[in-house]
């Protein structure tokens, strides 16, 4: 009888982590870190326990914790080409600025990356007598789904979801057979999104109006997908005034032009970037901090990166504006921002006189897509609800009893499973 051990990102965002014990196979689901001041990480596993791990998607909340079971062996990994390119741009960065918390170093980080097993989406392996197959998730490119079989069992792990096409790329959906465990996030498990279409034109009909009173916008945004997706909308939409890119954003474009297969339109992509001016240093972030445009800049929660030297420049002046177009974590000084319009600046707290406003490009399911995914999930599975704040996992569980009748819930972190 096999058991699911959940280590961690439930009942919050970070941290993410599912171990699977199916037939002889140890399976590890994510394992990543929650971004505090100082990193939070999963439960412990063995590195003995685990034969296997499937890395869902780059993001650190899945992926920063991995490059432990690489301290002293090898541990096989699969996920998608893009992903592992990806998570090692983002672990890189991570040990750079985190090092001193963390147990691993870069050299655990390249033993990883001679383990990866890369998979494009429809793609098998086999582990002992388990069979892992990923699908694609539509969170960010290369972001997948895992489809786990074994003694007559199939377990399905979305990781991150978002089943509406972006510029970037497709919306997914589940797998077209019957599963009888679900393991889902649930982050927006209590709000719908705006409509992406009116989104987007309001961003840009607002965008335009800065720039043409003489400001500059600044677009604290993640720097794997968000970055590049406001820099397709700005050329959808045919933005006819300077656009700037600065931070990790710069070196994500390239890892993507790599990977065009996993772009919805790549020669679209590739356009958009031209459009593009891309900030090589300090020199030619003075220069576009002093006239009209658009600077698109890492991080996305304004928690460090060249946005903050954009910050310092931007924000006393009304008229400028930040448009955050990420999510905003509690305690973060994007949320700050925000919530009561204060920022920060050498050392001070000051109110921000540009415009402060908050655009919704979540790459995450919102309420009724959840709703409309759980319900296009073939068979009666168990469902068990993780990856959100504490009321959102208990909100959609209790809705996948109340209207599906199927035995939902949201597990602790060292809660364990057992699969019958």
């Amino acid at each position: 009888m096999g058991k699911i051990t959940f280590l961690g990102g439930t009942k919050q965002v970070g941290r993410s982590g599912v171990l699977l014990n199916v037939g002889d196979a140890g399976i590890l689901l994510d394992y990543g870190v929650a971004l505090n001041d100082e990193p939070g990480f999963p439960m412990h596993v063995r590195p003995s326990d685990v034969d296997l791990i499937v890395l869902s998607h780059a993001h650190l909340d899945h992926s920063g914790a991995t490059p432990v079971f690489y301290i002293r062996g090898q541990k096989a990994i699969v996920g998608t080409p893009p992903t592992f390119d990806l998570t090692k741009l983002l672990l890189f960065d991570f040990i750079k600025i985190s090092g001193y918390y963390l147990p691993f170093e870069y050299i655990d980080v390249e033993t990883m990356m001679r383990s990866v097993k890369p998979l494009r989406y429809g793609e098998s392996v086999r582990v002992k007598d388990a069979e892992v197959t990923i699908i694609d998730a539509g969170h960010i490119p290369g972001s997948c789904q895992a489809l786990v079989e074994a003694e007559g069992k199939r377990i399905l792990y979305t990781g991150d979801i978002n089943t509406r096409d972006t510029r970037l790329i497709r919306g997914s959906s589940p797998p077209d057979v019957e599963v009888d465990v679900l393991i889902i996030e649930s982050t927006y498990a209590d709000s719908d999104h705006e409509d992406r279409m009116e989104t987007e034109a309001r961003f840009v009909q607002r965008v335009r109006e800065v720039v043409e009173g003489g400001g500059t916008v600044l677009v604290p945004a993640f720097a794997v997908g968000r970055s590049q997706e406001i820099a397709h909308i700005l050329y959808a939409y045919g933005f006819e005034y300077d656009i700037y890119m600065d931070g990790m954003a710069r070196e994500v474009n390239r890892i993507l032009l790599n990977h065009p297969k996993f772009l919805r339109d790549p020669e679209a992509f590739r356009k958009a970037l031209r459009r593009v001016k891309m900030i090589g240093g300090r020199g030619d972030r003075r220069r576009a901090v002093k006239r009209p445009g658009v600077i698109i800049s890492p991080s996305g929660m304004l928690k460090g990166g060249a946005a903050m030297f954009y910050m310092e420049r931007v924000a006393m002046k009304s008229r400028n504006a930040v448009f955050l177009v990420s999510y905003q974590l509690p305690d973060t000084p994007g949320r700050k921002l925000l919530e009561e319009g204060k920022f920060i600046i050498k050392g001070k707290e000051v109110k921000v006189k540009a415009a402060v406003e908050h655009f919704d490009f979540s790459s995450h399911c919102g309420r009724t897509e959840l709703h409309d995914y759980l319900k296009s999930v073939k068979g009666n599975p168990d469902v068990y609800v993780i990856h959100g704040e504490p009321e959102n996992c208990e909100l959609l569980a209790s809705w996948v009893r109340d209207e599906l009748g199927l035995n939902a819930s949201a597990p602790e972190a060292g809660d364990v499973v057992k699969l019958g």
